[in-house]
Formats: structure tokens, sequence, C-alpha cells
């Protein structure tokens, strides 16, 4: 049995020496049939919640009206949860209930995708009563019984449908396929967080260029934010190299300009994303316009957007452009490092210097002389030493009043 499952065995033998059952389940099950890195583990047990919370002296109270306990064991966290039966479902989001259960199938049953209704006892037994094992060989996306119950129950399920395809590169079957395209309105009943939760690991997954056409296919795109008028271009941008990007603002960036979005800022806060995201996605697409090609950086290009950023544009950039980016990253460090300062810290002078010097009092010209300096050092026309940037600054001054 591999690590990640071992150091969870404890809890699976305590639950068991006490009359219950319990199971390994879910994403990780499923991750080790296909051969993925395994994430988090979790299991689900006959136990009661305060039945669990009496057998591990560190539990945390996650959910248990829902069946969720968070025992700590051996310093990690696993999520422990009951058997149970989902009742009604209201607003085609969440049950209006959960009735706990004795039975492991039963529990499968109320899952979303064969794939993820499998069970591994102790031993490493697989359980699986609903196909998975045979979905997985045949890399299909199939729902644990009628997809269109199962989408009707939770709309979400339809995204996190495509999210998988784009995370594990299988294909929709038929039925999931048809039963998205006949239940795509009800995403109207979504939180726009949720959807930007399953959109942001779509964008992530390897096989994004097979996940973007299924949102136009689908229709699911009509139901996402800012996405109903741009079918056509969101096709066309499963030709990027998304597997290129690491971060989520330079995927936010990228998407953005696949679909030729010409104010980000709405855009962007549609999908209710943070607003360090937003700028940072914006000053990347900034950027992108003011630098043309990889070999135009000014050094005070360079300076003002930061190692980190400039390396963001260089991977949207090649991304866009399908040209690889590391040789532009190792001259763009290689040209950072040389940099005499690397932030407006490291600057030898401050603002109480130059209002010093200039015997005046504060006002919007001390930032103005500041960035001037700033500018002046980064392109190597003064050197970043207090005596020489005051000199600069004098002779600078005697310029200016002479010209004028």
């Amino acid at each position: 049995m591999k690590p990640p499952f071992e150091q969870a065995l404890g809890i699976i033998r305590q639950l068991k020496r006490h009359g219950y059952e319990a199971y390994f389940v879910g994403g990780a099950v499923r991750d080790l049939l296909i051969g993925r890195p395994i994430g988090d583990v979790d299991i689900a047990t006959s136990a009661l919640p305060e039945e669990v919370m009496r057998l591990f002296p560190k539990t945390i109270d996650v959910g248990s009206k829902h069946g969720t306990v968070v025992v700590v064991h051996e310093g990690t966290a696993y999520e422990v949860t009951t058997f149970r039966t989902d009742g009604d479902y209201e607003d085609h989001r969440r049950p209006e209930s959960v009735t706990f259960v004795r039975s492991l199938e039963e529990d499968l049953k109320r899952r979303d995708f064969t794939m993820n209704a499998i069970a591994m006892d102790e031993r490493g037994t697989i359980i699986d009563p609903f196909g998975g094992q045979e979905a997985i060989e045949r890399r299909l996306i199939c729902t644990v019984g009628a997809a269109d119950e199962r989408f009707r129950e939770d709309a979400l399920r339809m995204m996190r449908a495509v999210r998988f395809v784009s995370q594990l590169g299988f294909a929709l079957s038929e039925d999931t396929k048809s039963a998205i395209v006949q239940n795509a309105p009800l995403m109207a009943h979504i939180s726009v967080e949720r959807m930007t939760m399953e959109m942001e690991k779509l964008l992530a997954g390897p096989f994004v260029a097979e996940a973007l056409p299924l949102l136009a296919d689908t229709g699911l795109f009509a139901y996402l934010p800012g996405l109903a008028a741009k079918v056509q271009l969101l096709r066309s941008a499963a030709a990027f190299r998304w597997p290129w990007l690491t971060k989520r603002e330079e995927r936010w960036a990228l998407l953005c300009r696949a679909l030729d979005v010409k104010d980000i800022r709405p855009f962007l806060r549609a999908w209710k994303l943070p607003n360090k995201v937003i700028d940072e996605a914006g000053a990347i697409l900034a950027a992108l316009d003011d630098v043309p090609r990889p070999e135009e950086w000014t050094n005070e290009q360079l300076f003002s957007a930061g190692l980190e950023r400039a390396l963001s544009v260089e991977a949207v950039r090649a991304a866009l452009c399908g040209a690889p980016s590391e040789p532009h990253h190792e001259e763009l460090r290689r040209r950072f490092a040389a940099l005499p300062i690397k932030t407006k810290g490291e600057l030898a002078v401050n603002g109480k210097d130059v209002i010093r010097w200039a015997g005046k009092p504060a006002g919007p010209w001390v930032k103005e002389t500041l960035d001037a300096i700033w500018r002046a050092v980064v392109s190597s026309e003064v050197e970043n030493e207090k005596e020489r940037i005051y000199a600069w600054l004098m002779e600078r001054n005697r310029t200016h009043e002479k010209n004028c």
C-alpha cells in the first residue's frame, strides 16, 4: 500500500477494532488507480460523527451534521465522513438533508462520477459497485446512475465533469455529455464563487485544450461570467499553451487576451476574483503591450515590473506564441541580477534627503524626484551612492534652470 494510505491506516484500524466499517474513498483511490500523484486521503465509515470523535483524541468538527469530522493522526489531518445518503436537493445546489446509513454502497451511490465512487479497504482490496474501474480503463467520465438526475441534483457537477477532462484527459461519455447539454441552464443556480473554483482548476489542467471546446459544445459557456458572447474565441483559446503557465494570475491574463477582453477589470470582477489577482493580471497584460518582444525589456521596465512579473509576462507571451520562454527567462534573471538596485528601498537616498537638499516643503515633487533618481540609477547614469546622487541631482537642477 502506498505511503499516503499507509499513514492513515491507523484510523481505519481503530474504527474497525471498535466494530465499525471504514474504507478509503474518493479522489485518492481514483488517482491511485489512474497512477496520478495522490492528494488528500479521505475515509468513509459506518461510525456516526460523535462515535468518531469519541475514538480519537484529536478531532475537529468541520461539519458533523453532514457527517464529516477531521481526525488528526500522526500530525496529518484526515476527513472522516459517515456513510450517508442525500435528501432532496434545493436549488440544484445542495441536499436539504442527509441521512446517516450503515451501508458503504448506499454512500458510494450518491457520488457524482463512477471513478469517484470507488472504495478501498485496509488490505488494498477495491470495492467498485458502479463500474468506476472500467470507466478509468476506458478513460471515460460517467455519472453514477442517470446523468440527468445527477446534474439536476447539483448543477455544478457539469462544470466538474469538464474540469476532470482538463485534469485527467478523459472524455465525457455520450450520456454524460448529452445530459450536460440538456441541463446547462441549471448553471444559473450556481454561485459565481463555485464556478470560479472549477474554472481555475480547469485552466490549470494539463488537458485544457480538450476542456475549453467542451464548454462551448455543451452550452455551459453561456452561463459563465462574461463568456456568453465569446463562444468562437473560447474554442480558439484551446490552441494556446496553457500548461506552460504556473500561476493563476498568468492564466487569467491569458484568458483575457485569448477572449479579446478590452476592459479586464469588470470581466475579472464578474468572476469575483481577489483584487490582488485582478491587479496582477492587469499588470501582466499592460507590460505585455509595453514590451513588444522579449529582447526589448529596458532596465527601467525590468526594475518597475520586478523579476517575478517580468517572468510571468514572458510566460504568457510564450503561451500565446507557442515559443518556449526558458531562454528569455534566463536572460531576464541575468539582467535583473545585474541591476544596481532591485527595489526602491535599496536606493541610497530617501524623501527626507531630497527635501533637505532642495530646502523647500514636501509635495508631489518629492516622488517625481525620487522616480528620476531610481531611473538614473538603474540605467547606470549615476551610481547608487548618496554623494554621487546629490551631485547628479544638483547638476540636473542646474541644467533644468538653464533651459528654462
